[in-house]
């Protein structure tokens, strides 16, 4: 889990809002269209790793990946969220 005094600090490379930790319905809804095949990431490649953490950013528009603790904050590997989806 984060530390609440980095996540203060993160952002989204995008838009500089504020990200918060997604929820766990979050992260089933869009694991099970990981395991789909249906998700794919901003740069067009598609994500094939479920996701055991991830950052939403406050407008629930974009999600980051989290892989071992780290978040991967670039704009391509954001996964953008229609609004079918929230």
């Amino acid at each position: 889990m984060f530390d609440q005094a980095l996540l203060d600090i993160l952002c989204c490379p995008e838009t500089r809002g504020k990200l918060k930790m997604a929820d766990e319905s979050l992260l089933s809804m869009l694991n099970g269209s990981i395991s789909a095949g249906s998700v794919k990431n901003v740069g067009g490649e598609t994500v094939a790793e479920p996701l055991t953490e991830a950052l939403v950013t406050a407008d629930g528009k974009r999600v980051y990946p989290v892989r071992e603790g780290i978040p991967v904050l670039l704009a391509d590997e954001a996964i953008l969220l229609s609004l079918e989806e929230k």
